[in-house]
This record gives C-alpha cells, sequence and structure tokens, in this order.
C-alpha cells in the first residue's frame, strides 16, 4: 500500500508564508500527475493546485498568483509554497495522485490567523 506523508503546515499570521512537503514511499511521482488538496472545517476536500509529469501547472483560482507547485524527480517529492496566505487558507492540506488517488494521508494542518 502506498504511504503519502504531507508535512510543513503550521500557524502563521495573515502575509505569511509556509512551504509544505509532500513524500511517498510508493510509487515514484516522476511518472505521474500530482496534486495538492485541501479541506477546510465543513467542507469538502478541494483541489487547490496540480503539476503534470512533464510539470505543467494548474491553480484553484483563488490561490492563484500565491501559490506554486513544484516537484523534484530526482528526489521524488512534491512541494507547495504558499505565500501571502489568508485566513480563508485555513484548512488541511494532502497530496496525492491527481487521477488514480492512493489512500489519503493524515495531511499537514495550516491556520492563517488575521
Amino acid at each position: 500500500q502506498v504511504h503519502l506523508v504531507e508535512s510543513g503546515g503550521g500557524l502563521v499570521q495573515a502575509g505569511g508564508s509556509l512551504r509544505l512537503s509532500c513524500a511517498t514511499s510508493g510509487l515514484a511521482f516522476a511518472n505521474y500527475n500530482m496534486a495538492w488538496f485541501r479541506q477546510a472545517p465543513g467542507k469538502q476536500r478541494e483541489l487547490v493546485a496540480a503539476i503534470t509529469a512533464g510539470g505543467s501547472t494548474n491553480y484553484l483560482d483563488s490561490v492563484k498568483g500565491r501559490f506554486t507547485i513544484s516537484r523534484d524527480n530526482a528526489k521524488n517529492p512534491v512541494y507547495l509554497q504558499m505565500n501571502s496566505l489568508q485566513p480563508e487558507d485555513t484548512a488541511v492540506y494532502y497530496c496525492n495522485y491527481r487521477y488514480n488517488p492512493a489512500p489519503w494521508g493524515q495531511g499537514t494542518q495550516v491556520t492563517v490567523s488575521s
């Protein structure tokens, strides 16, 4: 079974930055489209950012220009750089394969205060 592990979350003030990391002991990321998702309290999980095996990216409109998804194929991790964080970004953030999800990890909590 694939194990996905997210890290890098924390508590920041509005305008702050965090860098999330995703690692796996399963399938290599280099050959798959990957994505970051988030789930806020009382809300459904939503796609935040995605990156293809070739490096093309897409973003949720509300984070475009503030968040950057990237990958290191040689070392395998996937990252989400989050700048200019807003309270609306508060959620648990998860990574996964975009089109054939593995079991969800525990995610990493991002909390943005006013």
